[in-house]
């Protein structure tokens, strides 16, 4: 063709340019042909997309009210861990002489941005009982007494960080644990969500378990009960339903699934005990699985590696699988 330009050239144009002369860098080896006008205008564009809009719904704006900001739950969340763990999320360090002034100033910003979006959150659903102009008092209220409770959880957060460094030879020191650790993370962050879950805030709890979820590979949801000295080692790929109970000292591996038995009824299913109860000082390993809100893994069990598990264990169990048959073989003979 005589008159084309390369790619990239000509002023937002895509023409072609002879075959069997590839641009250097491009992954294509061939040329993309001049491209046919576009008809549609950018109003017609609009148009199409508003009226997906108002037929489909999924908009963020409820009569006027617009929904929690999820980059800004995120925000909220890496705040919240300087808040736990001063001087380990922050990216500048704090001196000890202004400890005071920077927790002061970081707790104002925080609860300024969290009582916005629990507000946001109370508007889209109001919870029974309370009237449209008590809406920002609640959330003032529930801003500030969540922010109370974060003494309590640093202790909780503490037992973590031991269970880790003890249960994994690994480990440098706990502040290698603090600081590199997905689980520590992971559980921080879920203890946090799972103190306005018990206030019964919406929306936010889930946010910040799945901004969570996305870093660590760990999904723990908000409503699940979690004793203290709480490990999961490597941790990803790990889920921990809704219902589920755990006791004090459980060690998990990566891919532990405590998880319902079926779903099929869906809504229907809201409220119930789905997931299981896993007593104190259990150890579960990588892989297994273990199903049901009536399945009690009892005190001082262990459950191994790929275990599928439906029904309950008595306390100091020993759950393993038998039926894997494993054949090591010469390559020789194999092919032979």
């Amino acid at each position: 063709m005589t008159g084309s330009v390369p790619l990239g050239e000509g002023k937002g144009e895509l023409r072609a340019r002879p075959t069997g002369h590839p641009a250097p860098g491009l992954a294509m080896s061939g040329w993309i042909g001049d491209s046919r006008p576009v008809q549609l205008t950018v109003t017609e564009l609009t148009e199409r997309l508003t009226a997906s809009y108002r037929a489909l719904g999924g908009i963020n704006h409820l009569d006027g009210k617009n929904l929690p900001s999820k980059r800004a739950i995120s925000l909220i969340t890496a705040d919240l861990l300087c808040l736990l763990f001063p001087g380990y999320f922050a990216e500048k360090p704090i001196h000890s002489s202004k400890i005071v002034e920077e927790t002061a100033g970081l707790l104002e910003s925080v609860l300024r941005r969290l009582e916005t979006e629990i507000r946001r959150s109370l508007e889209a659903h109001p919870p029974a009982g309370v009237a449209q102009d008590e809406i920002g008092p609640l959330a003032r209220e529930l801003a500030v007494g969540f922010l109370a409770s974060l003494p309590c959880l640093r202790e909780l957060l503490q037992t973590d960080t031991e269970a880790a460094f003890n249960g994994d030879p690994a480990a440098l020191s706990r502040e290698e644990v603090i600081l590199a650790y997905p689980c520590i993370e992971a559980v921080a962050v879920q203890r946090l969500a799972h103190e306005l879950y018990l206030k019964q805030v919406p929306l936010i709890p889930r946010i910040m378990t799945e901004w969570a979820h996305s870093r660590s590979g760990m999904d723990l949801h908000p409503g699940a009960k979690i004793g203290t000295h709480f490990f999961v080692d490597h941790c990803t790929g790990t889920v921990v339903g809704e219902t589920a109970e755990l006791g004090n000292h459980v060690k998990m591996y990566q891919g532990v699934g405590l998880v319902a038995k079926s779903l099929a009824a869906g809504q229907q299913l809201r409220g119930q005990k789905r997931h299981p109860t896993v007593q104190d000082r259990v150890t579960i390993y990588a892989g297994a699985t273990i199903m049901g809100g009536d399945t009690v893994v009892g005190e001082g069990s262990t459950i191994g590696a790929n275990v599928f598990l439906t029904t309950s264990v008595p306390p100091h169990s020993l759950v393993i699988q038998e039926a894997a048959n494993v054949k090591v073989l010469p390559k020789r003979e194999r092919a032979g």
